[in-house]
């Protein structure tokens, strides 16, 4: 039987609340009380529990962590990776990752997560994009609150974010220095601040190249960013712009759809058309051509956050903070120079 604070509390003729106290290295306890508890734990191969850590700190020590079904089940392994980033950090800390999700369409009727109304976390992770509504609900908890690849529009949260205009830029100078002038954009929830800010960075190394954005090359009224969005989106633009030679997909999965439909179609890629996405997701080595993207540090991004909520919660500190992780040109076969 694996011994308990209470044995160690007997074994060094003091009380539990003691053990706890020399468990949090508390000042208060002497140097002698201090040794006489260190080597009862060590002697009886005491391993301190969570709840023997937190009756002095009066912390639960969980984080809970918050993305929408869609975002776990649509996007690939995108989210996922940023909750391991979380949890891989958390591995050797204080702290462990509780993960839940919720409806896409979270309304006001909808109840919080049980860790929240339960009070069993000390601060939340969100990732992705929640409904407003959610966040005015959460912040009434007075929890710190930390937010990886959105932000809200009403308050100015702590914050991870991808350098998505950098992206933009570097993903759309790839397909300029190739030779391409006829780019076109596909993206879907344009309003997620993420993909507008790819819309964003295009839009930019193309006025830098002195081309003209062509409104009729860009296709952003999906509702959100999946292959088959990206498979219709393609056929929109195709069907009427027949001298696109470069797609920028605002992710991977809408630039799979692109590149099945253009299969479909009986286009070749990259000879026909060259195509860029944006994430780095494993599929897309397996693609054929393998796909030209942008690389997201997306486990980084979830350390990244987590080391940010621990700091909240260590030095006390409701200053918000943004962290922009930097991205990364992965150039594999689906672009071509036409130079």
């Amino acid at each position: 039987m694996n011994p308990t604070i209470k044995d160690v509390a007997q074994k060094a003729g003091v009380s539990i609340a003691t053990v706890s106290l020399v468990i949090n290295n508390h000042k208060r306890i002497s140097s002698d009380t201090k040794k006489k508890v260190q080597k009862a734990i060590k002697d009886l191969n005491y391993y301190p529990s969570r709840s023997a850590r937190d009756l002095v700190s009066k912390k639960t020590g969980n984080i809970g962590f918050i993305l929408t079904d869609d975002h776990f089940l649509r996007t690939e392994p995108f989210y996922t990776r940023i909750f391991l980033g979380t949890e891989f950090e958390a591995r050797d800390g204080e702290y462990y990752i509780l993960l839940t999700t919720i409806k896409s369409d979270y309304s006001e009727k909808d109840p919080l997560p049980r860790f929240i109304l339960d009070r069993s976390v000390d601060g939340v992770i969100v990732a992705g994009k929640i409904p407003e509504v959610l966040i005015d609900k959460l912040a009434k908890y007075n929890l710190p609150l930390i937010f990886v690849d959105y932000t809200s529009a009403k308050e100015n949260f702590p914050v991870v974010l991808i350098d998505n205009i950098q992206g933009g830029i570097t993903a759309t100078n790839h397909l300029i220095s190739y030779g391409h002038k006829n780019i076109a954009f596909i993206g879907g929830d344009i309003n997620h601040p993420s993909i507008n800010e790819r819309l964003i960075g295009y839009k930019k190394a193309l006025e830098n190249a002195g081309i003209n954005p062509n409104k009729k090359f860009i296709s952003t009224t999906s509702p959100y960013p999946d292959r088959q969005n990206g498979y219709n989106s393609a056929k929109k633009i195709f069907s009427t712009q027949k001298d696109v030679t470069a797609v920028f997909a605002c992710n991977d999965a809408m630039a799979i759809g692109v590149m099945h439909y253009l299969k479909d179609s009986g286009f070749s890629i990259p000879n026909d058309i060259s195509i860029i996405g944006f994430d780095d997701v494993e599929s897309d080595l397996m693609l054929d051509p393998p796909l030209t993207t942008i690389r997201v540090p997306k486990i980084e991004l979830g350390a990244e956050a987590l080391r940010l909520m621990i700091n909240t919660l260590k030095y006390k500190n409701s200053n918000a903070k943004k962290i922009l992780v930097p991205v990364e040109l992965i150039i594999r076969k689906s672009t071509k120079s036409i130079k």
